[in-house]
């Protein structure tokens, strides 16, 4: 049985769209300490094809973790988060939760960029919120929430646990508001 984290195919490639644009708001973070480095801004063009229906989620499991080994070689903690949000974006062709995770670190390195602006991280996930198309808002509600199901990203691993745990918690209780459209239809 597959775990609730995955989501369809179909659903992957919607949210794969969102993720990416989470990831990219933040890869020049990466980009200025490596400029060099393509590994995370092609994790995300490689989202992006996956969601146009390019590459099959074989293809992509398979190199889900260059854009993560990228955050290895860089030193600030916001380029290192940067990269993982590209990582995450990228793994959304395995399993749908990552889109969650490519947000969390994606404000988590925003936030990491602008420590004297408190508010960054609760601006970039409105931000995300905002950009979340009806279908993708849709799907992102079929997951289960944080720490409910061991069997994927929203287990008890990084996810889990301090500040990207409670980027997700603030995404999933928005995702749960009846006031907020669940589709477009």
């Amino acid at each position: 049985m597959a775990s609730p984290q995955t989501l369809s195919g179909a659903e992957r490639r919607v949210v794969a769209t969102w993720a990416a644009d989470c990831a990219e708001r933040v890869v020049a973070l990466f980009e200025a300490e490596a400029p060099a480095d393509g590994r995370p801004r092609d994790a995300i063009a490689r989202a992006r094809a996956f969601a146009r229906g390019e590459l099959s989620p074989a293809e992509e499991i398979r190199r889900r973790f260059v854009a993560g080994r990228a955050g290895r070689e860089v030193n600030s903690p916001a380029a290192v988060a940067a990269a993982r949000s590209a990582a995450q974006a990228a793994a959304v062709a395995h399993m749908g939760a990552h889109a969650l995770g490519a947000a969390a670190y994606a404000a988590k390195a925003a936030g990491l960029a602008a420590p004297h602006r408190p508010q960054t991280v609760d601006d970039e996930i409105h931000w995300q919120l905002g950009h979340m198309s009806a279908e993708a808002r849709s799907a992102l509600r079929r997951l289960p929430p944080l720490g409910e199901n061991s069997a994927g990203p929203l287990g008890s691993g990084l996810l889990a646990s301090g500040i990207l745990a409670s980027i997700i918690r603030a995404i999933q209780a928005d995702l749960a508001r009846p006031d907020r459209p669940a589709s477009s239809s």
